[in-house]
C-alpha cells in the first residue's frame, strides 16, 4: 500500500508498506516524532496509533508548544 503525508517541510512524503502500518511507525520512516505533530484523514484528527491497511493520504499539522 501506499501513504502519502502531506506537511510543512516540502512536498508530499511517501511510505510504501506490504503490510497494515501504523501512523507511528510511518512517522518513525520520516524521521518524524510523534510528539510534534497531529496525524489528520479527511477532516478527522486521528490517533497515532491506528492502522493503514490500504493507500491513503494524510496531513501532518504541527504542534507547537512552550512559554
Amino acid at each position: 500500500m501506499r501513504i502519502t503525508v502531506n506537511h510543512e517541510d516540502g512536498g508530499p512524503s511517501i511510505v510504501e508498506a506490504d503490510a497494515p502500518i501504523s501512523i507511528a511507525e510511518v512517522l518513525n520512516r520520516l524521521d518524524i516524532a510523534s510528539s510534534t505533530v497531529l496525524a489528520v484523514l479527511g477532516e478527522t484528527i486521528v490517533p497515532h496509533s491506528s492502522t493503514i491497511s490500504e493507500d491513503i493520504e494524510i496531513e501532518l499539522i504541527v504542534v507547537s508548544s512552550g512559554g
